[in-house]
């Protein structure tokens, strides 16, 4: 199968799946854009601490934005036309699908990882949010473009109209988008730019308490009262649910920091901008404190903790995060004056 360039489809596995299909979808369409590139392009850095909305039962906490804005802001921010569909009907949202694959152009889709049979079995659970490309079909099987796997795979048609239209939080809805137009020239400073200046809004300028730099102080805050509000065994449930969406859904390690230090780090090359190297050191320091915060939490979850590893110690470090990151975007404000 080729993509709109001629060429055969190009597949590369990557640290986030929507980062990764929109730095696939872009390359094969000509757009040759790194992951890393294309998550702060998207302004894919976040942090939000949201207790009224539940995730299994437990608080939402998440290090990136909504799903589907990297792909929507990257594509706006790169001046390429973007097509974008969700359906009410799975076979119309198939058929659509198909007519597009039949034209030789690679779809991006939102699916629910628990019902996509290439998964092994360990990895199967319920996320609505997954992202992947179908890039054409053979018979009845779709040939899938999966940045979490390291080759293309194989889903029949049943399974993934059934993962399409997955039901639960953040539920699908057969949504599908793909990319309809290239400009002649793309300019990726003002793209790289654009991108910078809305993580920082989001990480300082925000007045909401849930989110950016509050959010994490919150955050702090509420890991310090989890044992007495909780109980050890329910605020050690609490801890593992907010290490494993730090570490293991798909965020490249430190809640997306490090991806970010390797985006700043290109950056400083596009905008010929040293004083983002700085940044970028920065952020990977800070990405690194809190993979310490994983550390020594995931040894209190484990019982293995030795003198010292507790709540509050816990609470310090995501307090050292909060105040880092505070400096750190304010003063990336000013390197991009």
């Amino acid at each position: 199968m080729s993509n709109p360039s001629g060429t055969a489809f190009i597949h590369r596995q990557s640290a986030h799946c929507e980062s990764g299909s929109t730095s696939n979808l872009f390359s094969n369409h000509g757009v040759n854009i790194s992951e890393a590139l294309a998550f702060g392009i998207g302004a894919g850095l976040f942090f939000g601490y949201f207790p009224f909305i539940k995730v299994h039962g437990l608080p939402l906490i998440t290090f990136r934005n909504a799903p589907g804005r990297i792909i929507k802001n990257t594509a706006r921010r790169l001046k390429v036309r973007f097509q974008c569909s969700k359906f009410k009907d799975p076979e119309k949202a198939m058929d659509s699908l198909d007519a597009i694959l039949g034209k030789g152009i690679p779809v991006g889709l939102q699916a629910g990882i628990y019902w996509l049979p290439y998964f092994p079995d360990a990895l199967r659970f319920h996320f609505n949010a997954h992202t992947l490309i179908a890039y054409g079909r053979k018979g009845n099987d779709y040939l899938i473009s999966d940045p979490v796997f390291d080759e293309p795979v194989v889903c029949s048609r049943d399974d993934l109209m059934k993962a399409r239209f997955s039901e639960g939080a953040l539920a699908p809805k057969g949504k599908m988008y793909y990319l309809s137009g290239i400009p002649g020239e793309i300019d990726l400073p003002r793209a790289v730019r654009e991108g910078i200046k809305e993580t920082c809004r989001m990480m300082v300028k925000t007045p909401f308490p849930l989110i950016g730099v509050r959010g994490i102080r919150l955050f702090a805050k509420k890991v310090r009262g989890w044992p007495v509000k909780y109980g050890r065994r329910k605020a050690v449930l609490h801890l593992g649910h907010a290490i494993r969406m730090q570490e293991e859904i798909g965020t490249g390690g430190g809640g997306f920091r490090l991806m970010y230090a390797a985006f700043l780090q290109e950056a400083a090359g596009i905008m010929d901008n040293k004083g983002l190297l700085d940044i970028s050191r920065r952020m990977t320091d800070a990405g690194d404190k809190w993979r310490e915060f994983a550390l020594f939490g995931a040894r209190i979850c484990k019982e293995r903790s030795t003198d010292g590893d507790n709540f509050d110690r816990l609470a310090d470090i995501l307090h050292d995060c909060g105040n880092r990151e505070q400096t750190l975007f304010k003063d990336l404000q000013e390197v991009l004056r």
